[in-house]
């Protein structure tokens, strides 16, 4: 096995996807993101798994459960399972996150480049792992 290792500040304030896989395990998955200005990811719960968010770049609100919080660069979010949220980029610069889904979300190897491809996309985990 040879799990993830990298520069994960630098891997996600280069992205320029809205959604990019890195990694997935069979508990958990790692995935990159940049919100475009004014741009948000859409109200969403995740009923059987939680999710963690880092922010490396950018400034936003984060929403959950009807409570909305100031976020920005160095700022880490867990949002329990089965919580409505979303993130919407209130900044003047692209909003860089990096998220770890604990059970996987999205199929391996997925890349969203535009958050319109995102929304038009149905994937889900299918169970195919990094390894």
């Amino acid at each position: 096995m040879k799990g993830f290792v990298g520069d994960i500040e630098e891997l996600t304030i280069n992205n320029t996807d809205f959604r990019r896989v890195l990694y997935t395990g069979h508990h958990l998955q790692l995935v990159l993101m940049s919100i475009g200005i004014d741009q948000d990811i859409g109200e969403e719960v995740h009923e059987d798994r939680d999710q963690f968010f880092r922010v490396e770049s950018g400034e936003g609100e984060f929403l959950i459960d009807g409570v909305v919080h100031k976020i920005k660069d160095d700022d880490a979010v867990v949002v329990p399972a089965g919580a409505r949220h979303n993130i919407t980029n209130t900044g003047t610069k692209p909003l860089k996150v990096y998220t770890i889904y604990a059970t996987p979300e999205h199929k391996h190897g997925t890349v969203h480049h535009t958050k319109m491809q995102a929304d038009a996309s149905h994937e889900h985990f299918d169970g195919q792992t990094t390894e």
